[in-house]
This record gives structure tokens, C-alpha cells and sequence, in this order.
């Protein structure tokens, strides 16, 4: 009966990361964008520790920690400072209509959960009725990277869809070694900085931080 409340616990987490993949795919401001990864990082957080908690799988518990002090504490902070060094609070420019943008996203959806029940019937795990929810936030974290044209959404698209596969993995296989996450959070976390610093140069370049003008650079 225990094990069945913890599934319950994690299943609601899972529908509250699928809530929040559309609440950022239809965000059109850059701090609420960095609100919504920071409660992303802090579902998946407690999601993970669930996890370990009613299986057993401690490793989970470091991982639970990284995402927390990671996604949750550290990137948004960094992106909070970026925001307000880059004067970038404003909305997000897009390809495509919030409308629009929302019926793929919703086929997406569909999609992910028709394309991840066989997995899901193959996986041992207690958790693998989620699969087709981390897949659905896979693909809308990927779609709201090829939408955005600001390089700083770009990037938070893709930590969202790094989130996402975490959790895919978390619900498939009981998440990774632990090596191989530590090292995976690290190059994450030096990724971040080094793009900061690259987002700075785009913008003293172009004063802007929209990708379409790299389009521009041609070869000399």
C-alpha cells in the first residue's frame, strides 16, 4: 500500500512536468521562463528522491541533490543574473503562434505516449507507466528549442530537454550510474557558463541576443 502511494506521489510529479513543458512552451517572457525551469528542476528533484525512497536505489538520492542544487539553485540564479546584465526582460520573440505552437505540442503528446507504450510494457520498473510523459516532455523541451530565436531561451530549452531525459531514464532503468550523472552535471554546469559568456559576446556583436543574426556571418 506504501509502494502504491509513492507511485501516486510520483505519477502526480510526472503530470506536473508535463504542465509545466507547456507552461514554457507558451511563456513569453524570459524570467517567468527561468521560474518555470527552476520548478521543473524542483519536481524532478523530489520525483527522483520518491523513487529512491520506495525502491531501494540510493544513487538516486545524489542525483535527487545535483538536480536540486543544479536546476533549482545555481542555473537559475545564473540566468536571473544574465537576464538582468543582458537587459533581455522582455517578451520572447517566436516562429510560430501560441496557438499553433500548442496543437503540436499537443500531438507531440499523443505521439510520445503511442511511441512509448511498448517500451513501457518491456521495463521492470514501478515507474514505467511515466515513460510516455517523459517522452511527451522531451519532444515539447525540443519543440520550444527549434520556436525561439533568443539564444538564452535556446538554452534553457535545451536544460529543459536534458531535465526530461533524466527523467526518462529515471522511469525506464532507475535513472544512470552514478559516474556517468555526476559527469553529465558537470559538463552541463560548465556548458551554462560558457555559453553566458558567449551571450555577452553575441550581444556586443549585434546588440541583440537574437540567433537570426548569425545568418549574416559569412566567410571572409
Amino acid at each position: 500500500m506504501a509502494l502504491t502511494y509513492h507511485l501516486q506521489v510520483v505519477n502526480l510529479l510526472a503530470a506536473l512536468l508535463l504542465l509545466i513543458s507547456f507552461a514554457m512552451l507558451s511563456q513569453r517572457r524570459i524570467v517567468n521562463l527561468v521560474t518555470l525551469f527552476a520548478w521543473q528542476g524542483a519536481a524532478l528533484s523530489a520525483s527522483t528522491a520518491i523513487v529512491a525512497w520506495s525502491t531501494g536505489q540510493h544513487h538516486l538520492y545524489w542525483s535527487a541533490g545535483l538536480t536540486l542544487l543544479l536546476k533549482v539553485i545555481v542555473m537559475p540564479w545564473f540566468f536571473y543574473r544574465l537576464v538582468r546584465q543582458l537587459d533581455v526582460n522582455r517578451d520572447v520573440e517566436a516562429m510560430l503562434n501560441i496557438p499553433t505552437t500548442m496543437l503540436i505540442g499537443i500531438a507531440l503528446v499523443i505521439f510520445a505516449f503511442n511511441l512509448a507504450l511498448p517500451i513501457s510494457q518491456m521495463s521492470g520498473t514501478v515507474t514505467r507507466s511515466t515513460l510516455g510523459i517523459a517522452m511527451a516532455c522531451v519532444l515539447l523541451a525540443f519543440l520550444m528549442m527549434i520556436t525561439r530565436r533568443k539564444a538564452i531561451t535556446q538554452v534553457i530549452g535545451f536544460l529543459a530537454m536534458e531535465n526530461s531525459l533524466f527523467f526518462a531514464a529515471t522511469s525506464a532503468t532507475y535513472g544512470m550510474p552514478l559516474v556517468v550523472e555526476m559527469g553529465v552535471a558537470l559538463d552541463v554546469l560548465v556548458g551554462v557558463f560558457v555559453l553566458g559568456i558567449f551571450f555577452f559576446q553575441i550581444r556586443e556583436t549585434f546588440d541583440s541576443l537574437d540567433l537570426r543574426h548569425m545568418e549574416k556571418l559569412k566567410e571572409r
